[in-house]
């Protein structure tokens, strides 16, 4: 057993089913505790869905994360990446929210990730709908300006607006980031697009800005390696963010999402092209969309878990260079 207080409890001293649920079975840190400082890379909930235009569900997200991730172990077998042993990382609980305001909500999940930033800890959030990463993208902003970004997702996410025009919805986090400033369009890559739309604008405007959209049809067409390589040519060597919405997997695989489309990613898919952004400059992430109503078995949850692994295992990796370890 390890006397690193970082490290995840393991399931031969304590049962998987056992114990108190937190992400990745981490300890608990919160803002207060002597931990906090030594915090390298930030777990976080962000139990909100009032960005949600179809079926609710994604505020009860994080917590049924946290209660699947206990399966998650130390290892990537297919990496050899050891996430919890080049970097601290700790569940630092859940962001305050307000369920009836959305406009607060925003300003309360900024100012949460805001202390992260100051303290230099990388964020790795479980959402919560995609317009959670918003106020995240801001945080970050601050401290790197405009940042890079590889999305997966069967949905841009860049709508102007719904029902008369309201501009905050899980639908439009980032065509609002890019007006915002603090995401940079020409450094921008979104994965496994598809769907039917309600007109081509859904998908031009963010390609005028320069955003790199390869949808599930050219992703195809491409290969997974050659999707890899343009990815990790269209950010660069700046900052990046990794934003992965689990409805850009197949609903056979992720069916406890608000908008699912058939025709998607694969786990595996998913997997490798998570594994293929190593050694970018990556400077947080997060999963979104997990919405335990639709999905009884748990299994969308297990998914989330596992994608948010295999994104922690990049991340610690470039959080770890970073500093030289």
């Amino acid at each position: 057993m390890t006397s690193n207080p970082f490290h995840p409890i393991t399931g031969s001293v304590m049962p998987r089913f056992a114990g108190i649920a937190t992400l990745m079975r981490l300890p608990l840190v919160g803002f207060d505790d002597p931990l906090f400082k030594d915090v390298d890379i930030g777990l976080v909930g962000v139990p909100w869905d009032g960005g949600t235009t179809n079926r609710p569900g994604a505020r009860h997200g994080p917590r049924q994360v946290r209660d699947i991730s206990t399966m998650v172990r130390n290892v990537n077998r297919a990496s050899g990446l050891k996430p919890f042993s080049i970097c601290n990382c700790a569940d630092l609980g859940d962001t305050p929210v307000n369920p009836v305001d959305l406009m607060d909500s925003l300003a309360r999940i900024e100012t949460f990730f805001d202390k992260l930033q100051v303290a230099g800890i990388a964020p790795l959030s479980i959402g919560g709908d995609h317009l959670v990463s918003l106020p995240i993208l801001r945080t970050l902003a601050k401290k790197y300006g405009p940042v890079g970004m590889v999305h997966f997702d069967a949905h841009t996410d860049t709508w102007d607006g719904y029902f008369g025009g309201f501009k905050y919805t899980h639908g439009t986090p980032f065509r609002r980031a890019i007006e915002e400033g603090v995401l940079d369009p020409k450094r921008t890559v979104q994965i496994g697009i598809r769907g039917a739309l309600y007109n081509d604008a859904e998908d031009t405007w963010g390609q005028e800005q320069g955003i790199r959209v390869i949808d599930i049809e050219e992703f195809h067409q491409m290969g997974l390696p050659a999707v890899i390589a343009e990815a990790r040519r269209v950010v660069g060597e700046g900052e990046t963010y990794v934003s992965f919405d689990v409805d850009a997997l197949d609903p056979v695989y992720a069916p406890g999402t608000g908008t699912p489309e058939i025709g998607g990613l694969t786990t595996l898919e998913a997997q490798r092209l998570v594994r293929g952004l190593q050694g970018l400059n990556l400077i947080g992430g997060d999963v979104v969309e997990v919405s335990p109503p639709f999905d009884p078995s748990g299994n969308t949850a297990l998914v989330g878990a596992t994608m948010a692994f295999e994104i922690l295992c990049v991340l610690a990796d470039s959080v770890s260079r970073r500093r030289g370890g």
